[in-house]
């Protein structure tokens, strides 16, 4: 068949979630709360951060760009597909294609590399408490996001002009509900191995070199905790990593399993499930896990609830 250049590719076709009209608006209606749940949380931890004086520490400063970050991933998967279910319509046009791969790799690799620093962050407040202020100042706070987001954000551009160079035939099915870069790649018709390489290369520079920068945090984290004489020294070390880890856990696990399932399995569902795992569910409970482990969040919380100013 022959090929045809992408700028008269007219559409891509997103996977349905469900076949069943009976479905779809329950379908809806379970997404639309997923994303308000998950807006207002983490609006709310936001909210709870900047406007209590003694939560202006590093700690929740990284944290509050987390829930910001959550916020993201949830706009930029979220409403295309609340609009797909309540249109019937699964499908996107090349730009909004593009558009949404751009932004998923900006975020998502964003949350991988604030998780990093936050383990770095632990990992000074536990193995280096006495120069921790000076370490971890506002500046080089500052600076640690500003080179994270520019980052992810030329990364994400590389991968997108990349796709540029792709020709796509007739079978424009993706087998997500949201346009993957690796699932457009698999689509096209044209040689995609340089775009195959430098998937790969992100993918190290993304994801692989934050996840041996935590595992090296927390490998000296335990061993700085494990040497401490006192049980309850040892137990409040271990208690500041528990949220944490609690996330690290969930992101790292649901996108391992979204990219095994991707590649092992041959039911688009699964695949589909296991991608709703880490840019739906995850941002929705971040928040929580740390506020409901967090005294102190939960007590900004409750402020803001009453009305009571925060700093008081």
């Amino acid at each position: 068949m022959k090929s045809r250049n992408q700028t008269s590719v007219p559409e891509f076709l997103l996977l349905a979630l469900t076949d069943d009209p009976e479905m779809q608006p329950i379908l809806f209606s379970l997404f639309l709360s997923i994303y308000l749940v998950t807006v207002l949380g983490n609006l709310l931890f936001m909210l709870a951060v900047t406007t209590t004086s003694h939560l202006q520490t590093p700690m929740y400063f990284f944290l509050a760009n987390l829930s910001f970050t959550d916020i993201c991933i949830s706009t930029t998967t979220i409403p295309k597909m609340l609009v797909s279910l309540q249109a019937q319509n699964q499908s996107i046009t090349y730009a909004g294609c593009l558009t949404q791969v751009y932004f998923v790799l900006v975020f998502c690799a964003l949350e991988s590399v604030l998780l990093l620093i936050m383990a770095y962050d632990r990992y000074v407040a536990i193995c280096h408490p006495l120069r921790y202020t000076t370490i971890m100042n506002p500046h080089f706070c500052c600076l640690l996001i500003l080179f994270s987001l520019l980052n992810t954000l030329v990364n994400a551009l590389l991968h997108t002009l990349m796709l540029l160079r792709l020709s796509f035939c007739t079978n424009l099915e993706i087998p997500y509900f949201f346009c993957e870069v690796v699932q457009v790649v698999k689509v096209a018709c044209s040689d995609t191995l340089i775009n195959n390489i430098i998937i790969y290369f992100g993918v190290g520079i993304q994801g692989a070199v934050p996840f041996c920068g935590i595992f090296f945090s927390y490998t000296k984290i335990v061993s700085s905790v494990l040497g401490m004489p006192s049980a309850g020294g040892k137990y409040k070390a271990f208690s500041t990593c528990g949220s944490h880890l609690s996330v690290l856990s969930l992101f790292y696990g649901t996108a391992l399993g979204a990219y095994f399932s991707s590649t092992f399995t041959r039911s688009a569902r699964e695949t589909a499930v296991t991608s709703i795992m880490y840019t739906v569910v995850t941002p929705m409970m971040n928040p929580f896990i740390y506020s409901l482990r967090n005294r102190d969040i939960k007590g900004a919380l409750r402020n803001i609830i009453r009305g009571i100013p925060a700093s008081q």
